[in-house]
C-alpha cells in the first residue's frame, strides 16, 4: 500500500501538480499517463524518495519493500549479472554478504557461529536458497541466456543491461513496484512475457509507459496527470482515451441536454465494459470497470498532432516485387532468398528476432543499401516516403524548423510552413529553434512532417513509434488505419501492429513466413509457432 497525502510539487513559479491525495492498493496496477512534461517520471521519483515534494507526504505500509526500475545503466558494471539482480532485494543481499563474509574468516569464533546461525534463519525465512534459481528464471524470461548470468554487467550490450535491470526490479516480488518505461528496448516476445508476469503479480505496481497494449494488458487503474491534478479511475488506457474523446465531443455539442449526455456516457461505459470482458488481451483477474462517477469524465487538455497522409496519385496494381533477396552482416544471415509481392491495399508488418533484418530490408528497397543477392522492382505508379530508424543525419545543421522543412516542400511560403508545423504542435518561438538541439520526439515529428509533404502512396516505416509520446502514437496509428495506400513497417508496439497490419511477413535466416491475418491470431497460432521452430 502506498499513501500519498497533500502532495504539491513546484519548480519556481511552475506548479507541476498540487494537493494530490491518492492510495495505491495491493493487487492493482496503476498506469500513470500524461502529456510530455506533465510529471509522470517525476511523480515516480517522489514515490521512491529520490525527489522531495514541495509539500506533503508519501508513506508505505509498515515493513513493506519498494523496488524501482533503475535508469542508471552503469551503476552495476563491476558486478556479475546474477549479483546485480540479487542486489535488487537489499535485505536479502545484506544477509547473504554478511553470512558469506563470516564463513570466509580464517579464525571462526563462537560469536561468529551464533551470528551465522541467526543469518541462516533470516536467509531461510526469505527463501534465500531459491534466490539464484528465481533470478535465473527471471533472466531467462527476459531473454538473458544462461551463459551471460556470470558475466560482468559492463560486458553486456545496452539492451541486455535494460533487461537485467528489469529483472533486478522484479526480483523477490516486492510489495510495491515502480516501473518507468519498462518495455523500452524489449522485443515483442519479451513484452508479452512481462505482460503475463505483471498480470499475475499480486502486489502494488505503478507504471509509466508509451506502449498502449502494455498499459491495457496490465493496468487495472489509470492515473491521469492533467490540469496540475492527478485523477485516478478504474480502467485501462483505452477506456481513458475513449471516454475523454467522448467528453470532448459532448463539450463541443453545447446544445445537448445534461440528461442526454449522461445517458450517452452510461451507454458508453456499458459497451466498453462488455468489450473488456471479452478481450483476450486484458487482465482477466481484475474487474476493469468499477464504480465510476460519470460527472468526473472530462475532456483532456492533451494536444494531438495533425498527421495526415494524402497520396497525390492512386497506386496501380503493381506495387513491389521482391525476388531472391539475401542479406548478411558480419557473416550473420539476416534473411535469405526472400520472395514476396506487395498487393494493392497491403499493410505489411515485418517481424524478426533480429531487428537489423527489417532495417536492412527497408534500406535495400529504399535504394540506400545493396543486397548480397536478389532483386526488387517498384511499380511505375508508386511513390514512397520513408521513416528511417536512425534520423541523425537529417539534423546536422544550423537550420531552424522553418528552414529545415522548406528543403522538402514545393511550397516554401513561410505562412504555409508555419501552418504545417503548427499542425505538428510546433508554434511560436519553437519555430526558430535549431534542429540540432531537438529532442527525439521533436525530431520524429519533423520526420513525419517531411513524409507528409511527399504525398506518397507507399509508406516505409522502421519502428515508427520510437521517441513518440502517447498522443503522437495515437494520432499516427489512427491515420495509418485509414490511409488509402500501402504501408510496409516494423514495430515493437503490439497495438500499432494489430490495428494497422493486414499481412505479416516474418524474416528468418532460413526463409520467411508470409500470412494474411491479424497479429493477435498470428502470435497464438500453434501451426505458425511450429513452423517458426523449424526455421
Amino acid at each position: 500500500m502506498i499513501t500519498v497525502s497533500g502532495l504539491d510539487l513546484q519548480f519556481g513559479k511552475r506548479i507541476l501538480f498540487q494537493d494530490v491525495n491518492l492510495k495505491f492498493a495491493p493487487g492493482n496496477c496503476y498506469g500513470i499517463i500524461g502529456a510530455n512534461g506533465a510529471g509522470k517520471s517525476t511523480f515516480l521519483k517522489i514515490i521512491s524518495g529520490e525527489l522531495d515534494p514541495t509539500r506533503g507526504t508519501v508513506s508505505l505500509a509498515p515493513g513493506e519493500r519498494l523496488s524501482v526500475l533503475s535508469q542508471d545503466h552503469f551503476a552495476f558494471d563491476e558486478f556479475t549479472v546474477l549479483d546485480a539482480v540479487l542486489m535488487g532485494h537489499s535485505t536479502l543481499w545484506k544477509v547473504m554478504s554478511e553470512k558469506n563474509a563470516i564463513y570466509a574468516k580464517e579464525n571462526f569464533t563462537d560469536e561468529d557461529g551464533i551470528r551465522a546461525s541467526e543469518l541462516e534463519e533470516k536467509f531461510a525465512e526469505m527463501e534465500g536458497w531459491n534466490a539464484e534459481s528465481d533470478v535465473a528464471a527471471l533472466l531467462s524470461g527476459l531473454g538473458i541466456r544462461e551463459e551471460l548470468h556470470y558475466k560482468l554487467m559492463r560486458d553486456l550490450s545496452g539492451k541486455q543491461k535494460v533487461r537485467v535491470l528489469l529483472a533486478r526490479a522484479l526480483f523477490g516480488k516486492p510489495d510495491n513496484l515502480l516501473l518507468d518505461e519498462p518495455t523500452n528496448d524489449l522485443d515483442l516476445d519479451t513484452v508479452a512475457w512481462l505482460e503475463n508476469y505483471l498480470s499475475n503479480f499480486e502486489q502494488t505496481v505503478l507504471v509509466v509507459s508509451h506502449d498502449r497494449h502494455f498499459l491495457d494488458s496490465v493496468c487495472t487503474h489509470t492515473v491521469d496527470i492533467d490540469f496540475s491534478k492527478l485523477k485516478m479511475f478504474a480502467g485501462n488506457y483505452s477506456f481513458w482515451y475513449e471516454s475523454s474523446q467522448l467528453a470532448l465531443r459532448q463539450q463541443q455539442q453545447q446544445n445537448k441536454k445534461a440528461e442526454e449526455k449522461k445517458k450517452e456516457l452510461e451507454e458508453f461505459i456499458r459497451r466498453f465494459s462488455a468489450n473488456v470482458a471479452k478481450s483476450k488481451q486484458t487482465t482477466s483477474r481484475k474487474k476493469m470497470i468499477e464504480k465510476l462517477n460519470i460527472e468526473e469524465i472530462q475532456p483532456s487538455s492533451r494536444r494531438y498532432p495533425g498527421i495526415i497522409f494524402t497520396p497525390a496519385r492512386e497506386p496501380g496494381n503493381q506495387i513491389l516485387e521482391v525476388s531472391g533477396l539475401t542479406k548478411t552482416i558480419d557473416g550473420e544471415v539476416l534473411f535469405k532468398d526472400l520472395n514476396f509481392n506487395v498487393e494493392k491495399d497491403d499493410k505489411i508488418v515485418f517481424l524478426s528476432h533480429d531487428p537489423r533484418a527489417m532495417t536492412a530490408l527497408f534500406q535495400i528497397i529504399n535504394g540506400e543499401e545493396e543486397a548480397d543477392s536478389g532483386t526488387f522492382k517498384w511499380g511505375q505508379t508508386i511513390t514512397t516516403a520513408c521513416l528511417p530508424l536512425d534520423n541523425a543525419q537529417y539534423f546536422n545543421s544550423d537550420y531552424n524548423l522553418i528552414e529545415w522543412l522548406s528543403q522538402f516542400a514545393s511550397d516554401t511560403n513561410e505562412v504555409f510552413l508555419k501552418g504545417f508545423l503548427g499542425r505538428m504542435l510546433f508554434s511560436g518561438e519553437e519555430l526558430l529553434k535549431k534542429v540540432s538541439v531537438l529532442s527525439g520526439g521533436e525530431r520524429m515529428r519533423c520526420m513525419i512532417s517531411r513524409m507528409m509533404l511527399k504525398d506518397a502512396n507507399t509508406l516505409i516505416l522502421d519502428t515508427p513509434t520510437n521517441h513518440l509520446d502517447l498522443e503522437s502514437i495515437q494520432a499516427f496509428n489512427n491515420t495509418l488505419i485509414n490511409f488509402k495506400g500501402n504501408v510496409l513497417f516494423s514495430s515493437h508496439d503490439h497495438e500499432f501492429i494489430q490495428t494497422v497490419a493486414n499481412r505479416i511477413i516474418e524474416l528468418t535466416p532460413n526463409g520467411n513466413i508470409d500470412k494474411m491475418m491479424e497479429y493477435d491470431d498470428y502470435i497464438t497460432d500453434s501451426r505458425i509457432a511450429e513452423l517458426r521452430g523449424r526455421m
